[in-house]
């Protein structure tokens, strides 16, 4: 087997040996191809795949720098083209079947190489690269040199091929464009030319494009100004705007999925949506073919949907699907009829026929190739047999070293043959597998699935492997399967951190042994079997992420634990730690692999975060608990990634593997390199297994991802068996028993209660509980019975279902689970609403609330239903004040320039003095009168009525000066300003409005309550009218929610409710402590709760009937009658009283009522106003919005017409460019063809030298001669033509094509080939000189070669004529283009300067001013012209003159009607006042006056009466004055009789501090007080005494008073402590008495408790 030899690294070794690939096993992700009629090849990892069809014999190439990106092959050439994979990829071509080779392509791409094309004929190879270049490149693959290259952003394709009967052309094709490229040549210059084809709608019918540059079609608005293109609209000057088109205009097209061309140059296209396209390749037509439906029966009909590939056959195409079926497209003309071709069992993903056409290539998607063979039996061969999916794991058949078995993620196990790896047969176990291991003591394999299963398959018959036994260890996914290295236990590592022991020897039927557990993530499990020990060492490596370190687990199984299980284990399996010595170690440092050594029990691990490799000794003392591992030895391992550590079966080899894909055989003792091998890439992942044979001669390696197996052998082992392959497949395996399976753990849990002993011990362990569950089960039943007997008795609506009772704890909690799950969801689904409405609603407060500097709000009128709105307004931002002010400045800057300029034009016409003179008025004068000027204009030249509310429109510019842009930009930003002052303007009268309408209800309340008070004294039951504003004329009540609003009920916590309780029982006790008030009841009670009656209590009191008119009338005394009399009389009055007063009290109601009306009336009245204004201040606003309309139009058009312009000129500066390069071009290509036709014509010249000096030359020899050699000279050989079109294609579509250079340099071959013919000897003339004919031979040789030149060079000549004519074109193509541009931006100038001189101004007109025919808007004024309005006034002030005279005449007639009714109004206002003075007098006479004001008037001395009134008050006074003196003497007395009460209070204070003083000491002296009773009566007694002997002698009575008084006080106090003494020594003695009898009555009582016990005595 050949192997490439292109490699930056070989494998070496210090020994001489040195590891090779043998073969290489994987399946073709890329499309395969043809090298050439036999030989096919693909791309697989890091290898190139060569398949030979005949003998199915592989070749392998291998890519040098990692995995193979995209392959092309040349059949003609025989050669190979692919990529690699690493940044700044290669590509490599080598020659088959050499495998040399030939060429490196260095390009300037970053990534990766997309696609890769050989031309038919040629030496072209088309190269494309997506991101980031997406460049398409030509490259001439021979002299490894790039032609022309061309780079198209964004475009990404998915397939391109040559046009194989013209390499000139080149189709690229993606998910949604066809593009064919053209390659043109000129001498050695190449260059792309690219032309899109336009595809279909997704119906299969065409769309019209218009011209986006130059639309034709555009309709003329006389009105708006120009039409202009939607590029323009949308603002695009670049390159965008030529190709740009709304989104609303924008179709869906077809999708291309495949193409392939057709002898003719045409193209098919198959598409997605199911059509089939015919293009022709030189004027790019779409023809959609039409489908010839056939009849056919029902279930015989398939839907074909879109072809996924398709080649080109003789009268139509092969097709392929996701259906498995191969397709005939039979196209005859625009139709086409299909057939079935082939039926394949998988989806067909590529095909391709052989270069002679014999054989048509079928791969399918799972990677599976079929040859079909034309005329041969078998029509169908299956070259290569894929596997279901990547190799997950392999191992060698063991003993032995001939086979190996292969496992795949889906199940599929293949046992295959070393030597050539042929398949030998396949099972499924139709269930996902994880790990495979082989016995080495026999013909088994076990296999690991997810499920937690292991499947022992037997392999004792290669050719028929069967499933012998299957173990269902537990429920947790199988990691790991080991077998130890003799063949006697399998251990079996899971996801759940168990690893159980499994016994290898069939003969037990593979008997589970027992588990151990170990931590959950297990990494690696490493076994240590040799023949001299009786034991087993297991190693378990498992991780611990959280701590970032790595644990080993060791235990060790004696080999005869079989026989002795049942003492290892527990009841359950569980294998005792004690016995089999488990041992836990820790490592600092986190491993991704461990092995354990054959000897000095040593530990080799792999380092997963630092490349490095460690050894370790284990400690030969026992230990309890965590032992913490140091490393040993420590070598860098050269390899990055996480990797995995293997040893060979003698123990002296280390392998290792890694990520980056470099094996690496070590020395067990130095852990150096002595050999190595790159069999795969970091691109793939890595490696992800290694298997070594048991003689170690044999390696196979599994890449993780790029699903190539690769065999390794060493260079010096040879190997001459070989073994044809068979391919044997085998039936799906079934498994008969459809049981439920119960894993082994459970099982064995179950077997445990199966004994009898197991039992009686859970029974006598657990009787007591087993009672208590009982008794528990039984209540709880017997009170779900009573529950399902009252659920029976109730009604439909409060009845539960059955299920409800259900004991099911587990269903019960699941459903409870659920229903939490349902209830948090729900939660969450609101707790989500509610936070996207509050933001919604902060969003919509802060846009439409919070900016707004004025609130919306609106008034309502009280009466009638109007509203009147406000102008919402928000804050001007800084930088509009600052442009407003800017703009003002400039205004008043023109103004000033303005003034200036006539200063100078008036001082020219020398007015110039008089102006000096009045400089000052002058400038005044013209200030208001500019200011007059403007503000009273007419309101239509304004097109406004902003002057109606007091806006100064004097900056404002005149509507038919606005031409330039700035000048409409200012003139925006004052209207703006102006509408913004009359917002403002009717804002402020709105606010007064609402200050009014607040004041209004205010005063409504104030008066309702003197209302509301009238209406309870008179017992009315009239409703009173109380205004509120509404929400709208208060929004602010909108943001807050009301408690009534709210409909749910509040969720209160308990707390809370019993806060309230407290709250409510303390405020229930106030009332009734308050109810308890005697005062208060008793005022309510009988004075209505006042002091004195009011005379709004009139209506209320009632004279209290006396006692005596319970009895009849008959037996009334004359005292009871006259208090009959008195009361009747009382009676009356208060009647009287209370008329009027009841009288007063209505008319003070309606008094208030009528002002309450008329003030809401005035508000309603005034309101109205407001409205009027409101809606002529709306009106002003939409005017000057409308103007504001206008010029925002005339600006955007003004934009627009610059964009087009803007666009125009960057197209007319590409075009130039353009025009630039392509007269570049020309001259070159002119140049070229001056420089190259002189080399022609000098060839030709020299041609015809030759041709006249041939006689010349032979000169010598005679004429005859020379006639005969000159016929000779002018002969040429006869070549056999090629075959013609037609007879090539009978066999090929794609014949040789006459103007290859390969079909050239044949033909050149044969002439010269047949020029030796004529130059033997035997064609040489009689009688002439061999010598001579020699030259004459050389002559004619030259000839010949010369006028070969000749003809390549005219070729080439033409070649380049046409390439000029080409570029001619395209530059005359550009000039028109040009030419074009200038006219179109000509137009659009003259379009511009209409539009800035054809205004549009807005006037106001009156109703009725402007009188319209049919009510018909006319928008053509063509007929109209413009004159001076001087005339038009002029008429109008005759036509005035004429009306006031007729006005005058009918006023005077007028005048007179009009003094008749003014008499008449006049006479009866008169008697209207003559009523109203009678009803003044009538009020007059009924006017109620006081006592006081009846004496007043009645009392004709009313001063007199004052004066004497006065007096009498004087006299009051005085007496007064005498009273009150004598009240200030009476209190004198009464101060000084106080004077003496004080003292003698004084000298009881002094008595009772005498008697603190003396309690103080008594309080110190209480321990002696009993022994010193007596004589401590005596010594206070004569202390007393000698306090009052020694006091000093009294001064005055008072003194002598206190002191006596303090004797008698110290006397008594003595007297009764002296008594209080006696009475405690009394009781002191009384207590002792007590105590004794006590003690007495105890002893008698102990001495009889002890006469009841009995007495032991001792015997």
């Amino acid at each position: 087997m050949a192997q490439g030899r292109e490699r930056d690294e070989g494998p070496h070794s210090a020994g001489g040996a040195s590891l090779s690939v043998r073969w290489v096993q994987g399946f073709p992700k890329q499309n395969v191809h043809f090298v050439n009629d036999n030989t096919i090849c693909y791309p697989c990892g890091n290898y190139v795949i060569f398949i030979n069809i005949e003998t199915k014999k592989k070749t392998v190439l291998q890519c040098s720098n990692g995995i193979v990106g995209v392959m092309a092959t040349n059949i003609r050439c025989e050669v190979v083209a692919f990529s690699d994979r690493k940044l700044k990829p290669l590509i490599y071509i080598y020659s088959f079947p050499g495998l040399t080779r030939r060429t490196k392509l260095k390009g300037n791409i970053l990534l990766d190489y997309t696609l890769l094309s050989f031309s038919y004929c040629g030496t072209y190879l088309a190269s494309y690269s997506s991101l980031p270049e997406f460049e398409l490149a030509l490259w001439n693959w021979e002299s490894s040199i790039i032609l022309c290259r061309k780079s198209q952003p964004g475009m990404d394709v998915n397939q391109m091929s040559f046009n194989p009967m013209n390499w000139r052309q080149l189709c690229l094709s993606s998910p949604s464009t066809v593009s064919v490229w053209t390659i043109e040549r000129s001498n050695q210059e190449h260059c792309f030319r690219a032309r899109s084809v336009k595809l279909p709608l997704e119906d299969g019918s065409f769309f019209n494009e218009t011209d986006v540059v130059f639309p034709q079609s555009l309709p003329k608005d006389l009105i708006y100004g120009p039409v202009l293109p939607l590029s323009s609209i949308a603002g695009l000057v670049g390159e965008e705007a030529e190709t740009f088109r709304p989104k609303d205009d924008l179709y869906p097209l077809l999708h291309p999925t495949m193409h392939c061309w057709t002898p003719t140059s045409d193209l098919y296209i198959g598409c997605e949506e199911g059509h089939l396209l015919m293009i022709n390749g030189n004027t790019l037509q779409v023809t959609v073919l039409n489908k010839i439906e056939e009849e056919s029966p029902l279930e015989d009909r398939r839907n074909f949907i879109s072809p996924v590939t398709l080649v080109y056959q003789k009268e139509g195409v092969l097709a392929s699907g996701i259906d498995g079926f191969v397709y005939s497209f039979i196209i005859k003309d625009r139709s086409y009829m299909i057939e079935d071709f082939l039926e394949i069992e998988r989806p067909v993903e590529h095909m391709a026929f052989s270069p002679n056409y014999t054989m048509l290539l079928i791969q399918t998607d799972k990677g599976s190739v079929y040859i079909y063979t034309f005329g041969k039996e078998p029509t169908l061969n299956k070259v290569l047999d894929a596997c279901d999916g990547k190799f997950q794991a392999i191992d060698f058949i063991t003993p032995g070293t001939q086979y190996f078995m292969t496992l795949t993620h889906s199940g599929e196990i293949c046992v295959w043959w070393l030597e050539d790896c042929a398949c030998v047969s396949k099972i499924y176990l139709n269930t996902l597998a994880m790990v495979l291991a082989c016995c080495p003591s026999s013909l088994s394999a076990a296999v690991g699935t997810e499920d937690g299963s292991v499947y022992f398959i037997s392999v004792y018959d290669k050719e028929s492997p069967q499933v012998v036994h299957k173990a269902f260890l537990s429920e947790s996914s199988v990691q790991h399967v080991v077998y130890d290295q003799q063949g006697i236990f399998l251990l079996v590592g899971t996801s759940e951190g168990k690893v159980f022991i499994i016994n290898a020897n069939s003969s037990s039927s593979f008997q589970i042994i027992g588990f151990t557990e170990v931590a959950k993530d297990i990494l690696q499990i490493s076994t240590v079997s040799l023949l001299e020990t009786d034991i087993v060492k297991v190693m378990v490596l498992s991780s611990l992420p959280e701590a970032g370190r790595s644990r080993l687990e060791m235990f060790t199984l004696p080999t005869l634990l079989p026989q002795v299980s049942t003492t290892f284990a527990d009841e359950r399996g569980r294998l005792k730690d004690e016995i089999i010595h488990k041992y836990l170690y820790e490592l600092e440092h986190a491993l991704s692999s461990a092995v354990l050594g054959f000897q000095s029990n040593q530990i080799y691990g792999f380092c997963s975060q630092v490349p490095y490799i460690c050894s370790y000794l284990l400690p030969e003392e026992e230990h309890t608990g965590i032992y913490i591992l140091k490393p040993y030895k420590k070598v860098q391992s050269r390899q990055y990634g996480p990797g995995l550590l293997y040893l060979s079966s003698h123990g002296l080899w280390l392998i290792t593997i890694a990520k980056c894909g470099i094996l690496c055989i070590r020395d067990v003792y130095t852990l150096e390199t002595f050999a190595w091998c790159r069999s795969h890439s970091h691109q793939g992942h890595g490696i992800q297994s290694m298997r070594i044979s048991m003689d170690g001669q044999n390696i196979l390696v599994n890449g993780r991802d790029d699903g190539t197996l690769v065999y390794l052998k060493w260079k010096y082992v040879q190997y001459s068996k070989q073994k044809a392959s068979t391919d044997l497949s085998q039936d799906e395996l079934v498994l008969t028993d459809v049981k439920k399976e119960i894993p082994w753990i459970q099982q064995k849990s179950q077997e445990v209660f199966v004994k009898h002993g197991a039992i009686k011990k859970e029974v006598n362990l657990f009787s007591k509980k087993r009672k208590e569950i009982k008794q528990g089960i039984k209540s709880l039943s017997k009170t779900i019975l009573n529950m399902m007997e009252e659920n029976d008795k109730l009604e439909n609506i409060a009845k539960l279902d059955q299920q409800e009772f259900g004991l099911d704890l587990e269903e019960l909690e699941r459903l409870h689970d659920e229903s939490q799950e349902e209830v948090a969801k729900i939660i969450k689904d609101v707790e989500m609403h509610n936070l996207a409405k509050s933001y919604l609603a902060e969003l919509i407060k802060e846009e439409c609330w919070n900016s707004m500097a004025v609130k919306g709000q609106a008034l309502k009128c009280f009466h009638i239903p109007c509203v009147v709105e406000n102008f919402p307004m928000k804050a001007r931002t800084v930088e509009e004040l600052k442009e407003l002010e800017r703009v003002l400045q400039q205004k008043k800057i023109e103004a000033e320039c303005l003034k200036l300029r006539k200063e100078i034009v008036e001082a020219q016409s020398g007015v110039k003095l008089i102006k000096q003179r009045h400089e000052e008025d002058d400038e005044e004068e013209e200030e208001e009168d500019k200011t007059v000027k403007y503000s009273n204009l007419p309101n239509y030249l304004l097109g406004s009525l902003s002057t109606d509310f007091g806006v100064d429109t004097s900056l404002l510019s005149s509507q038919l000066e606005l031409h330039s842009r700035e000048e409409k930009i200012n003139q925006i930003i004052l209207l703006k300003d102006i509408i913004y002052k009359v917002k403002t303007v009717f804002n402020n009268e709105f606010d007064a409005a609402y200050k009014q309408k607040e004041f209004e209800i205010a005063r409504v309340k104030e008066r309702n309550v003197r209302i509301r008070e009238i209406i309870l004294d008179l017992e009315l039951e009239e409703a009173v009218w109380q205004p509120e504003f509404e929400d709208c004329e208060k929004p602010e009540r909108m943001l807050v929610v009301q408690d009534e609003e709210i409909t749910a009920h509040k969720h209160i916590k308990p707390w809370h409710k019993a806060k309230e309780l407290m709250v409510n029982h303390e405020k229930e006790h106030w009332l009734l402590i308050q109810d308890a008030s005697t005062r208060l009841r008793a005022l309510m009670d009988m004075m209505g709760g006042v002091l004195e009656v009011k005379k709004e209590d009139i209506l209320r009191m009632v004279i209290p009937q006396p006692a005596f008119m319970a009895k009849p009338d008959a037996v009334w005394t004359e005292e009871e009658r006259k208090q009959f009399k008195d009361y009747e009389k009382k009676v009356k009055e208060l009647n009287e009283e209370r008329d009027k007063y009841r009288k007063s009290l209505e008319a003070e109601l309606k008094k208030l009522q009528n002002s309450i009306q008329e003030s809401t009336q005035a508000f309603d009245e005034h309101l109205k106003r407001l409205f009027e204004r409101r809606v002529k201040a709306e009106m002003v606003t939409n005017q000057e919005e409308l103007k504001i309309s206008n010029l925002a139009f005339s600006l955007l058009l003004d934009e627009e017409l610059s964009s087009r312009e803007k666009f125009l000129n960057n197209y007319l500066t590409r075009k130039q460019h353009e025009k630039s390069q392509t007269s570049e071009a020309v001259r070159k290509s002119r140049e070229d063809l001056d420089v190259y036709k002189e080399h022609y014509d000098n060839l030709l010249a020299e041609d015809k030298v030759m041709d006249r000096s041939f006689k010349k030359e032979f000169s010598e020899i005679p004429g005859h001669q020379v006639d005969i050699l000159y016929k000779l000279f002018k002969r040429r050989p006869r070549i056999s033509k090629q075959k013609t079109h037609s007879e090539t294609t009978s066999v090929v579509p794609f014949g040789e094509l006459p103007g290859s250079g390969k079909l050239n340099k044949d033909a050149f071959a044969q002439l010269m080939k047949a020029m030796d013919e004529l130059d033997n000897i035997s064609n040489m003339p009689e009688g002439l000189d061999p010598l001579v004919w020699n030259h004459f031979c050389m002559t004619r040789r030259a000839k010949v070669e010369n006028e070969q030149k000749v003809k390549q060079k005219a070729a080439d000549l033409l070649e380049m004529a046409t390439f000029l004519q080409k570029r001619v074109e395209e530059e005359e193509k550009v000039q028109q283009e040009i030419e074009r541009v200038f006219h179109e931006l000509i137009l659009l100038q003259e379009e511009k300067v209409r539009f800035q001189l054809n205004l549009t101004i807005q006037i106001l007109l009156k109703q009725g001013q402007v009188e319209l025919e049919n009510f018909q808007l006319v928008l053509e004024y063509s007929d109209a012209i413009l004159i001076n309005k001087n005339i038009i006034e002029d008429l109008n002030s005759v036509i005035r003159t004429q009306g006031q005279k007729k006005v005058a005449s009918m006023m005077e007639s007028k005048d007179v009607h009009k003094r008749i009714l003014q008499i008449e109004w006049e006479h009866k206002k008169m008697e209207m006042e003559r009523e109203d003075l009678n009803q003044k007098a009538w009020d007059i006479q009924m006017l109620f006056f006081s006592r006081d004001r009846q004496k007043y008037l009645n009392e004709p001395n009313y001063e007199a009466l004052i004066s004497i009134q006065i007096g009498i008050m004087e006299q009051t006074i005085a007496v007064l004055d005498k009273t009150h003196k004598k009240n200030v003497e009476n209190c004198k007395k009464l101060l000084k009789k106080l004077g003496k009460f004080s003292n003698q209070k004084d000298i009881a204070n002094y008595a009772l501090s005498c008697n603190l003083r003396e309690e103080l000491v008594a309080v110190s002296e209480r321990k002696d007080i009993c022994n010193a009773m007596e004589s401590r009566f005596c010594h206070v007694g004569q202390a007393g005494l000698e306090l009052l002997s020694s006091s000093d002698p009294p001064t005055s009575a008072n003194q002598t008073a206190g002191i006596t008084g303090s004797k008698l006080t110290c006397e008594k106090i003595v007297k009764e402590r002296y008594e209080n003494m006696m009475q405690q020594q009394k009781l002191t003695n009384i207590s002792k008495q007590q105590a004794e009898q006590i003690s007495i009555l105890q002893t008698e009582v102990e001495r009889l408790r002890m006469k009841t016990f009995p007495a032991l005595v001792p015997m």
